[in-house]
């Protein structure tokens, strides 16, 4: 019976609704000051590259994923993972610049962008991971290697892939500004006001599930502060502003992310001097310490979401790919 009140209390924590000051965690200004905090204007400004070619691609459940795909005759199979609440679309430049040196292909992740299906959600934890070995399945041809890169949150995905049970498809991996979770000593408070955990949700649900209890895992638990400039854009509709608890957890490395980042092929890992989200020079001291097989390169000037345009990124990115030539 005492059991099964704690449960009951546990479940009213988690459908409370939240104070005000605990799901906005800054001061002052809101969500459009915390979102000025990541500049939006160095990626909205920038002229559009040539936009890829879309496929859609059946998963193991039966539904489809948008895929943007470069074909090449001769190289690495290269995939590439958005990040948090946008699509594909922001690999348009980089994917172009790469063009003729590996087969590239770019989803919009479940729960995001064109897909069908509910938006900012995944029908369990871990379908992230089983998309992306779907993925594998479909483009790679028998010998060619795979090569696993993410921007942001799609580069804690792609280190959450790495320490999960299809890890061993994947022989490297590309890291740009990966998100190494919310307590790891390279990410600022909220992302440096990105994003904004629901936090006694979180603690409630996560509670839930150490007994067995997923229930309530279709509940939303993170919010992002996207400027309002996007949501009124032309990709507005193509936004994600809220994750359930099964997404934000699909969506990150495991725990501590320790034992994901031992897990690591060989990696090089991309950031900006000047990342609002995360702490650029932190990634070396605190990954090294896991994994002997990473190269870490900070480019000067870049910001958290500019870093994926800029030059030094693709110039950096292709000398990894000609070690598959």
């Amino acid at each position: 019976m005492g059991k099964v009140i704690v449960i009951v209390g546990i479940i009213a924590l988690v459908l409370a609704p939240l104070p005000y000051f605990m799901i906005w965690s800054q001061s002052p200004g809101g969500a459009a000051e915390a979102a000025s905090r990541l500049d939006f204007d160095s990626i909205l400004g920038a002229a559009p590259a040539e936009p890829l070619p879309i496929e859609e691609v059946a998963m193991r459940d039966g539904s489809t994923l948008h895929v943007r795909h470069l074909d090449v005759e001769d190289g690495p199979l290269l995939i590439l993972l958005h990040g948090s609440a946008w699509h594909g679309g922001e690999f348009d430049t980089l994917a172009r610049s790469l063009e003729g040196q590996a087969e590239i292909v770019v989803p919009d992740l479940r729960g995001h962008g064109l897909n069908d299906g509910p938006r900012g959600d995944v029908a369990h934890i871990g379908q992230l991971e089983e998309d992306i070995a779907d993925l594998i399945d479909h483009y790679a041809e028998d010998g060619q290697e795979v090569i696993l890169a993410g921007h942001s949150s799609g580069g804690g995905l792609a280190v959450r892939f790495a320490g999960g049970e299809y890890g061993g498809m994947i022989d490297s991996a590309i890291l740009i500004a990966p998100y190494l979770g919310y307590d790891a000593p390279t990410t600022r408070p909220n992302s440096g006001g990105w994003a904004h955990p629901l936090v006694r949700r979180i603690i409630g649900i996560s509670m839930l599930n150490t007994v067995g209890i997923t229930s309530e895992n279709d509940e939303v638990v993170l919010e992002f502060a996207m400027p309002q400039e996007v949501l009124d854009g032309p990709q507005g509709d193509l936004a994600t502003t809220a994750y359930t608890y099964r997404m934000m957890t699909s969506f990150a490395p495991r725990g501590d992310a320790t034992r994901d980042i031992e897990a690591l092929p060989p990696f090089v890992l991309i950031a900006g001097a000047e990342d609002q989200a995360f702490l650029s020079d932190a990634f070396k001291p605190f990954m090294s310490e896991f994994t002997a097989n990473g190269i870490y390169e900070v480019v000067p000037g870049a910001g958290h979401l500019d870093i994926v345009n800029r030059p030094e990124t693709a110039e950096r990115i292709s000398w990894f790919l000609d070690g598959y030539k």
